[in-house]
């Protein structure tokens, strides 16, 4: 069932489910039966004809948004009314891990990511190429010896022991030692990291239904805050708390530090004339220690997971496989058989493979943003009040036969970069 919801007046309204009480329509979500991302395809499915609908996370008021040019004005063209991402529960309570990129609204969230930009730029992740090949050549090693074998390699594992090792080299300067030892110290914290625990899950309960009675209860495990504080004071020692002439991540928050207090414009406060004031920050432990952890967490799991799905669908589709391989062989020859940066940015059949396992398999199945003030929908009259989230719901959309022919099929024509074959 669906009813009309008054919003701001008594003929703006949004077309909603009928939430429960404490809940809201977020019932399967907090017993662990559907992820946010299954629960937004869920919406998206259900209401084909409709351009947004009201949701309830508990008592929070969410709109998933169906309409591709509403998005684009919600993540773009309006992007000063979207500008929080809304993932944390609490408004001014943050436990230390929250403070990452990822996780941060607001000034801060500007501050550092003006700064962490040049991190992942193009000429950096070229320098770190090698390191990347180096581990990539012992994971050869291991699958050329299970072949021998005949034994069974877990492919996931594998990617995520990878992906493990070459963020430890390239933004921490450290041997993680995941694909040698599977149960290595760092391979324990990414499994710890994305398996969620009964203890997880009442977090998440308690922080969303009471927000403000369990502000201070943090929802990272102590042993996940714990693993990631002494891995970044491990490493700050090793290196005297100064830049070591790396240039890995770590380098990049130390530089920061040294710089003294973040300074810029503000997204949040402004003068009597509307010019913005100025936000500052610094850059303390805290907060080096919670882009530390998202740079390993969703480093190495977005990583190991868009490329084992890769390397699921090739395996079923053996004559993709085929291609891809060839393609490899072809441009290998051209240097040498020697993996490079250069080589893999000609591959463009691999990048079609992987682009395509993308769209069937998000490693993001939503986005979720915080409208900051008030803001009519364009094209209704509905407006939102600040507090408002918004869900863009990618899974579904990249599921659509309205913007992909076929799309539960990973072998469908679709659109390739210019110049490829398909």
């Amino acid at each position: 069932m669906v009813q009309e919801v008054t919003t701001t007046g008594p003929r703006k309204g949004w077309r909603m489910r009928n939430p429960i009480p404490f809940v809201g329509t977020a019932l399967g979500q907090f017993i662990q039966k559907v992820s946010l991302a299954h629960a937004a395809e869920e919406v998206y499915r259900k209401y084909p004809n409709e351009r947004y609908v009201g949701t309830f996370l508990g008592s929070q008021k969410s709109l998933v948004i169906r309409d591709p040019e509403l998005i684009k004005s919600v993540l773009l063209t309006d992007f000063s009314y979207f500008h929080k991402r809304g993932l944390s529960l609490h408004q001014t309570v943050l436990e230390p891990l929250a403070k990452n990129l990822f996780g941060l609204d607001g000034d801060l969230w500007k501050l550092l990511r003006q700064r962490m930009t040049p991190a992942f730029s193009s000429g950096k992740l070229k320098a770190m190429f090698p390191m990347i090949v180096e581990k990539a050549v012992k994971v050869q090693d291991l699958a050329n010896k299970a072949a021998k074998t005949g034994s069974t390699v877990d492919v996931r594992d594998l990617m995520a022991r990878y992906t493990t090792d070459f963020i430890g080299a390239c933004g921490f300067g450290i041997d993680m030692e995941s694909l040698e030892d599977e149960n290595s110290l760092f391979r324990k914290l990414g499994r710890r990291i994305t398996v969620f625990t009964p203890r997880d899950a009442l977090v998440v309960v308690l922080k969303t239904l009471f927000t403000e009675i369990f502000k201070n209860l943090h929802l990272f495990a102590p042993e996940i805050e714990n693993s990631v504080f002494h891995l970044l004071e491990t490493v700050l020692k090793q290196r005297n708390n100064k830049p070591s002439g790396r240039n890995d991540f770590v380098d990049l928050l130390l530089a920061l530090k040294e710089k003294g207090k973040l300074v810029g414009d503000s997204i949040e406060n402004f003068n009597p004339d509307e010019t913005p004031k100025v936000a500052e920050a610094e850059m303390d432990m805290e907060l080096m220690a919670a882009q530390v952890f998202v740079f390993f967490a969703a480093g190495f799991e977005t990583s190991s997971s868009s490329s084992s799905y890769t390397l699921h669908q090739l395996a079923f589709h053996p004559e993709k496989q085929k291609k891809v391989q060839d393609e490899i062989d072809e441009v290998l020859l051209r240097y040498e058989n020697k993996l490079c940066y250069d080589a893999i940015k000609e591959m463009k059949y691999l990048e079609m493979a992987f682009l395509e396992s993308m769209r069937l398999f998000p490693s993001v199945g939503f986005l979720i943003r915080n409208c900051t003030k008030k803001y009519t929908l364009p094209g209704s009259n509905v407006t939102n009040d600040e507090g408002v989230s918004v869900t863009v719901p990618v899974q579904a959309l990249h599921m659509d036969e309205k913007y992909f022919e076929e799309p539960e099929n990973s072998c469908r024509r679709g659109s390739a970069p210019r110049g490829s074959r398909t």
